[in-house]
């Protein structure tokens, strides 16, 4: 019986993909404790703190399919923890070796590791989508590069732009991303390896316990850090922000996206889907589903960081609470992240872009869009401050009469005199007025394969 929309039959794909919800389930969750448990046994016997044919047996014994669910789920409650539990099941399964499974290991070792493999995977995963969705974006910039489109300030009309320049600043945005989930990947999936107060004690005093720390590291492909990090959070804490930046960026395309869908504005449309984003009542809708999911997420994101920056402040050497809060935390904030990306990656690979509609639209205002233009041309000759002023005049002339910039500006003879009616009609097109916007944009796009 599902309980949340994480899991719930109806909403489940909707908040998470079944993909990641594979890496973050109880099963993987299960399997990657087993697989740091040998991988221990078999660091430990590399070292020569266990025998190299016990390390072998276990490996080999050790199993998910072995383990009684039940038993689990019934033994996990009563500790408070699953790792006592799966010990005590290996160690049957592994017999007389069983009694070197765990050697010198704390639980929190075992399921922080466990965490950061998994962590590890839906990384890969995420990166993976978000290339999805940039190589999405960029195919939209290029396509548009030459698309007018009216830009907005305050929901204002502001400045001409391109909708391939507006796509380049999302793409933008998302290529810093990915390299900033490259960077925090190296930098915080590290291996867990302390023992009861994280020095390592109950292996000795010698080299043995930093030797055995690197060889699990390398063991699980994680990286060995300087010292123990039970109650020092930054790295989880510091993924979980990252997935919340990200779904930030997928936000703001969403929400700018969701605008453009409106019917005053008309610019835009979601891929067509049967059905999709249709309303009990009202036949004609065809609400952005994915954006708003994409909004959803990126809220709820926030959320998620929030919870871990609080779970950061923890007691001495082990944590009495804040742990607690990690373990519905991350697995939810890598659901909500892989749900936004597959949403984005759908929607902006399908866009409908009403290419005349966007062209159409800059001109609503009757050429204010343009009024800089005009302001930046004359300045020169009456000064900026006095060029400001006219414009400004012929601006307001120009919204309370309901014509246009063009007809106000011929009515001022000095501008006449100064611009020709000419070169005031070239000023007035917005097509004109673009600034490097179309240079930037094939920058981003080119960058991408430098």
């Amino acid at each position: 019986m599902s309980s949340t929309v994480y899991d719930s039959l109806l909403f489940r794909d909707m908040f998470g993909t079944a993909r990641m919800r594979e890496v973050f389930s109880d099963d993987a969750y299960v399997s990657r404790i087993i697989d740091t448990e040998t991988a221990l046994a078999r660091a430990e016997a590399r070292v020569g703190l266990i025998p190299g044919d016990a390390a072998a047996r276990i490996t080999q014994t050790a199993n998910f399919a072995g383990l009684d669910q039940e038993r689990l789920r019934r033994e996990t409650e009563i500790v408070g923890y699953p790792i006592l539990p799966i010990v005590q099941q290996l160690s049957e399964q592994c017999g007389d070796d069983g009694g070197y499974i765990h050697w010198g290991a704390t639980t929190q070792d075992i399921m922080d590791t466990a965490t950061m493999l998994q962590c590890k995977e839906g990384v890969a995963l995420l990166t993976e989508q978000l290339n999805g969705v940039r190589a999405a974006l960029a195919r939209l910039a290029e396509t548009h590069v030459n698309t007018l489109a009216a830009g907005r300030t305050h929901l204002q009309h502001a400045l001409p732009v391109t909708f391939g320049y507006r796509c380049a600043v999302w793409l933008s945005s998302l290529d810093r991303q990915a390299d900033r989930l490259a960077q925090a990947a190296e930098r915080d999936l590290m291996v867990q390896f302390g023992g009861a107060a994280g020095t390592l004690a109950s292996l000795g005093e010698g080299p043995e316990g930093l030797e055995t720390r690197a060889a699990l590291a390398a063991e699980l492909g994680l990286t060995d850090p300087d010292i123990t990090w039970h109650v020092a959070r930054d790295g989880l804490a510091e993924l979980v922000s990252l997935l919340a930046n990200i779904g930030g960026s997928l936000g703001k395309i969403a929400l700018d996206v969701m605008l453009m869908c409106s019917s005053e504005y008309g610019e835009t449309a979601e891929p067509f889907v049967m059905g999709r984003g249709a309303s009990s009542t009202m036949p004609q809708k065809r609400n952005p589903i994915s954006c708003e999911l994409m909004l959803a997420a990126a809220k709820m994101l926030r959320d998620k960081s929030s919870t871990m920056l609080d779970a950061m402040v923890q007691d001495f050497e082990r944590a009495t609470g804040p742990w607690h809060l990690e373990w519905a935390t991350i697995p939810e904030s890598f659901l909500l992240l892989s749900s936004s990306l597959a949403q984005a990656e759908f929607m902006l690979s399908g866009l409908e872009v009403d290419v005349d509609r966007m062209r159409e639209n800059t001109a609503i205002t009757g050429g204010l869009i343009v009024a800089e233009a005009v302001m930046m041309a004359v300045a020169p000759v009456l000064g900026r401050q006095e060029a400001h002023h006219v414009i400004y005049d012929a601006c307001k002339a120009a919204i309370e009469t309901r014509t246009t910039l063009e007809s106000e500006l011929l009515k001022h003879p000095e501008l006449v005199q100064h611009l020709g009616a000419d070169r005031i009609a070239q000023l007035c097109d917005p097509a004109g007025y673009l600034g490097s916007a179309g240079a930037m944009t094939k920058q981003v796009i080119s960058s991408r394969t430098r």
